[in-house]
């Protein structure tokens, strides 16, 4: 008896626990729950799925270094070295340049030409302790040069997804709210901007617009601003239309009605928010592709003006029709650019594929 009871009462916590609170749902059927469930909000759930990623994390690592490197990089060179974005240094070295050739003469014999000269060059400077990956052509710092080359780029390329995200969600949801020939019209001026061949347009623009004398040099990165939003928006209207409309027929948008609230609150306090887990995947699988468009036309000489710096325009140094000098022999000048922008895209990328991963509630890892 005495160890029934003993076994009985051993612990009572532990039994309870093991059984949870029982309930019977509709059908009759008897439910156990379990007492140390917890309730985890969307948000924590989003963000577990997110790191259970080892690519999202990695993505995310790939960001935080770009914006650490681009931002907080010019303030401690600044502080230390004191360099800035367009400061020009002047290394005096001596180059020596060999030069042979072959040539028949009248005779028919053959002779070979040699001839050794030594010049002053003060750019081109090679890598050392107070210049980390030396200077270009123009006698600026190129570590420093690819720090504020990352500002502009991300710069432009979050206030251009801004941009293009407000007049998506703007014409995207008036368009699959109200319907009917409000949304025909819409999507039609979509259609003919989404037809549009990206590149080839924003090339012709930003050529018409470096040709204008009456814009200043420094006020046509506003110009490709507006450019690249004016190629982007389209895809984020179709998105928050096509979601709209599959949205308004939910349960409690007809609630909402019953109500008489204006439609401007329906669209944007009730709509929208719902959108918005599809609207941050696109927005960061577009940053990469901004990044890409503005790194191309800097390549181009259509982007950020000179002197100022862009990954794009120091790629640019090593363009084959300009010699093949850097290419071959200043791999310093041109890579570390170009690593960069890999970087930043692969990053956003993984990015994005992560979280459309941990906001899809069907996801099962």
């Amino acid at each position: 008896m005495k160890e029934n009871r003993k076994e009985s009462g051993a612990n009572p916590r532990a039994e309870k626990q093991k059984k949870g609170s029982k309930y019977t749902d509709v059908s009759g059927a008897e439910i156990i729950q379990d007492e140390n469930f917890h309730v985890m909000s969307p948000g924590r759930m989003v963000a577990k799925r997110f790191f259970r990623s080892k690519l999202s994390v990695v993505g995310l690592a790939m960001i935080i270094f770009v914006f650490v490197f681009s931002f907080v990089g010019p303030i401690i060179v600044n502080a230390t070295w004191g360099y800035g974005e367009t400061q020009v240094f002047k290394i005096e070295r001596i180059s020596s340049m060999v030069t042979t050739a072959s040539f028949e003469a009248a005779d028919g014999k053959t002779y070979n030409y040699y001839d050794e000269s030594q010049s002053h060059i003060y750019f081109k400077a090679p890598l050392s302790w107070d210049h980390w990956l030396g200077t270009d052509t123009s006698g600026f710092d190129i570590f420093v040069r690819l720090m504020y080359g990352g500002r502009i780029s991300l710069t432009i390329s979050f206030l251009v997804i801004f941009l293009e995200t407000v007049l998506g969600v703007f014409f995207g949801g008036i368009a699959g709210y109200f319907g009917k020939w409000v949304d025909q019209l819409i999507m039609r001026i979509v259609d003919i901007f989404f037809c549009l061949p990206g590149l080839p347009i924003l090339l012709i623009l930003s050529a018409t617009i470096a040709s204008i004398e009456a814009i200043p040099a420094e006020h046509r990165i506003y110009y490709l601003m507006g450019c690249l939003t004016l190629i982007g928006w389209s895809g984020t209207a179709r998105l928050v239309r096509g979601q709209i409309l599959m949205l308004r027929e939910q349960e409690y948008m007809m609630a909402a009605e019953t109500t008489g609230i204006p439609a401007r609150k329906k669209i944007f306090k009730h709509l929208i928010p719902n959108v918005m887990p599809q609207l941050i995947v696109t927005m960061t699988l577009g940053l990469g592709g901004v990044i890409l468009y503005e790194s191309t036309l800097s390549y181009l000489g259509l982007g950020v003006p000179f002197p100022r710096a862009a990954w794009g325009s120091m790629i640019a140094l090593a363009d084959p029709s300009k010699g093949q000098e850097i290419l071959a022999n200043y791999p310093n000048m041109w890579v570390p650019a170009g690593v960069l922008i890999i970087i930043t895209v692969l990053g956003f990328s993984f990015i994005g594929d992560g979280l459309r991963d941990a906001f899809d509630p069907r996801m099962k890892r």
